[in-house]
């Protein structure tokens, strides 16, 4: 049981009856896909299953394996959540996506959770989708046009760049 008064335990820097400790008590919706994301995460510190199950979008909810959830929960000591980005899932929003990573220790080892997970809001409230472990894959961009083989090298030497710099890559 987490005290009211205590840091909550998604590290929002408030207390948990000021943040996440309502939403667990279905006194107040989260009002965005993060504000839920925190919540789920409070809720597995404070062993809250019940909330973790109903926080799931209706029609997943069959995939929810409790036993495994509240050993998970039981286990581990949840020590912050980094939320890494979030795209879209603002209050006027109807989907939203959250890169997260959940630091926790379990049998004295700390560990990751690492995640982005996609929500939805279904009659005005918002429901955890899905999620994808693991980091996203950055997209690398280009700056400037890409050398050729046969094109004079851009360092300046005069040679063609595969027999300069390109010959070594």
């Amino acid at each position: 049981m987490i005290n009211p008064t205590d840091p909550c335990p998604c590290t929002s820097g408030r207390t948990y009856a000021d943040c996440c400790g309502p939403v667990i008590a279905g006194e107040r919706p989260a009002a965005t896909a993060e504000a839920l994301m925190r919540s789920r995460y409070s809720a597995f510190a404070a062993q809250a299953i019940d909330y973790l199950e109903d926080s799931l979008m209706p029609g997943t909810r069959a995939d929810f394996d409790r036993q495994s959830v509240t050993e998970w929960a039981r286990s581990s000591e949840w020590t912050g959540l980094e939320i890494i980005d979030t795209e879209a899932g603002g209050p006027d929003d109807r989907e939203g996506v959250v890169e997260f990573a959940a630091h926790y220790r379990m049998n004295g080892e700390d560990r990751v959770h690492h995640e982005r997970s996609r929500f939805a809001k279904k009659d005005g409230r918002w429901f955890y989708v899905d999620g994808r472990v693991g980091r996203r894959q950055q997209t690398v961009v280009r700056e400037g046009p890409k050398v050729g083989r046969n094109d004079p090298c851009p360092c300046g030497s005069g040679k063609k760049y595969k027999k300069c710099c390109g010959a070594a890559a």
